[in-house]
């Protein structure tokens, strides 16, 4: 058997749960994701070493929104670079879990580059709309500066209710609720806040109206989402043994 077909096999049957997560994750990025990773088990990657490559892709993105005037040959390769960038964010993990290599070192690692790339790629969309795009209304401005808002709370907030869940599981020695089965409407209604939906949301970088519609749409729902999510995360938090 051959080291990648092991791996595949191996990940393959160590899935985490698909609940919370959006169908564009589960369908798309995880599997690419594993056969990722199962490339790096073959190379004798570590899962820190897939998480920087995954920080080249994904920061030569945020590099070309910033400083290439909008096309569709400018689109694809920004698309390519993310979203290689996200499968790649999937992979280290599943390659962590394969090889038993996990720490709070890499975990930290992760998640710092994860906010970071959240960061610095609506800067980037920033900069494109005050250079390239020629908006007339200087508010207009503001939306990559919401959009960032809205994101990183959703992400930290998300992090750090995890965190706060683990330590509650280890306080009550493993007792809490079983999770709940993974439900197909709810990874519908998430797709709106994937960072894949993101990513492809620049394949219309070549048009400004069309960019500009679905960037403002994905906005809202960002918003409206971030501020379901904190009430949702509070209330659980609240309850003990949650």
């Amino acid at each position: 058997m051959s080291q990648f077909g092991y791996a595949i096999r191996q990940l393959s049957a160590a899935q985490k749960s698909s609940k919370g997560v959006s169908l564009y994750s589960r369908y798309v990025n995880r599997p690419a994701g594993r056969v990722l990773a199962a490339a790096g088990y073959t190379l004798k990657l570590t899962p820190n070493q897939i998480t920087l490559i995954s920080a080249v892709f994904t920061f030569a993105g945020v590099v070309m929104i910033a400083t290439l005037r909008p096309s569709f040959a400018v689109a694809a390769g920004i698309f390519a670079a993310l979203v290689i960038g996200f499968a790649l964010d999937s992979a280290d993990g599943q390659l962590a879990r394969l090889t038993r290599t996990g720490s709070a070192a890499g975990e930290w690692l992760d998640h710092v580059v994860d906010c970071a790339k959240m960061l610095a790629v609506h800067m980037a969309v920033l900069v494109s709309f005050y250079r390239y795009f020629g908006f007339s209304d200087p508010r207009a401005l503001l939306l990559p500066v919401v959009f960032q808002f809205a994101a990183v709370v959703v992400f930290f907030g998300g992090i750090l209710t995890e965190q706060l869940r683990r330590a509650a599981r280890q306080k009550s020695d493993g007792n809490g609720p079983a999770p709940a089965p993974a439900s197909t409407l709810r990874s519908v209604a998430l797709l709106p806040v994937d960072y894949g939906v993101f990513c492809a949301m620049f394949l219309l970088f070549g048009s400004r109206d069309l960019f500009t519609a679905l960037y403002c749409c994905l906005l809202v729902a960002h918003v409206l989402f971030m501020v379901a999510f904190l009430v949702k995360w509070y209330r659980e938090l609240s309850v003990p043994g949650r």
